[in-house]
């Protein structure tokens, strides 16, 4: 077996430290801050979609009285929330950008989340609709959005992202990145908890009704603070 292999002195889990600290020159600096707005755009937006969604859930009853479209208008927003973070969330790739799409899925891990999550919210969207529209009617169809919201939750845990992986203060853009995004986490499990137990028609169900739209709006909110 292969001795572990040791880390040079100025290098981090695979990451060169010096580089991270080295002094940028205007060009990267101007880069760096384009990247940041653009991440911190996306995650506002999104978290306005998901925000949205939640508002219309809690009010759906009595607005679905006297509009009945206002009943899609929940997952149309995870729809459109997945369609942008599937197109917009890496302007680098085609065809905003050089980069090609299978190239950048192979060796880029933080592009390969943002795709999954992209396709666990259009997922999400598209089975919600079905339902909302009457053509899914399967027991099982109700426990879908649970399921994928805890498993794309769990996977925020793991959320690798590159764009706090440099400048002189990139320990404490890390830091608060992977805090915001472990909040991010665990209201999202919540949620898929939430929605899962109201499904089943026991004792209580009507406050788990009520309590998952509450998270997503709680979960928008903290989307559209996010902050590098």
């Amino acid at each position: 077996m292969a001795a572990p292999r040791q880390h040079a002195p100025g290098e981090h889990e695979g990451h060169d430290m010096s580089k991270m600290n080295a002094p940028m020159d205007p060009a990267e600096q101007a880069k760096l801050l384009a990247d940041k707005k653009e991440s911190e755009f996306n995650h506002h937006l999104a978290g306005f979609f998901v925000a949205l969604g939640g508002a219309f859930i809690l009010f759906q009853t009595p607005l679905g009285k006297r509009l009945k479209a206002v009943h899609y208008i929940w997952p149309a927003s995870f729809l459109l929330s997945g369609i942008f973070v599937l197109i917009w969330s890496d302007t680098e790739l085609w065809p905003f950008g050089s980069r090609q799409w299978l190239e950048a899925l192979q060796n880029n891990r933080e592009v390969l989340q943002h795709k999954t999550f992209a396709l666990l919210l259009i997922g999400l969207g598209l089975i919600e609709w079905l339902r909302v529209k009457g053509s899914l009617k399967a027991a099982w169809s109700g426990f879908v959005f649970p399921v994928l919201a805890v498993g794309g939750s769990i996977l925020l845990l793991f959320h690798q992202h590159e764009g706090g992986m440099q400048g002189p203060n990139h320990m404490e853009v890390m830091a608060r990145i992977q805090s915001e995004h472990f909040s991010y986490a665990v209201v999202g499990i919540g949620i898929g908890l939430a929605k899962g137990l109201s499904e089943i028609r026991m004792r209580g169900y009507r406050l788990f009704s009520g309590l998952w739209p509450l998270l997503m709006v709680g979960l928008g909110i903290l989307l559209m603070n996010y902050h590098e």
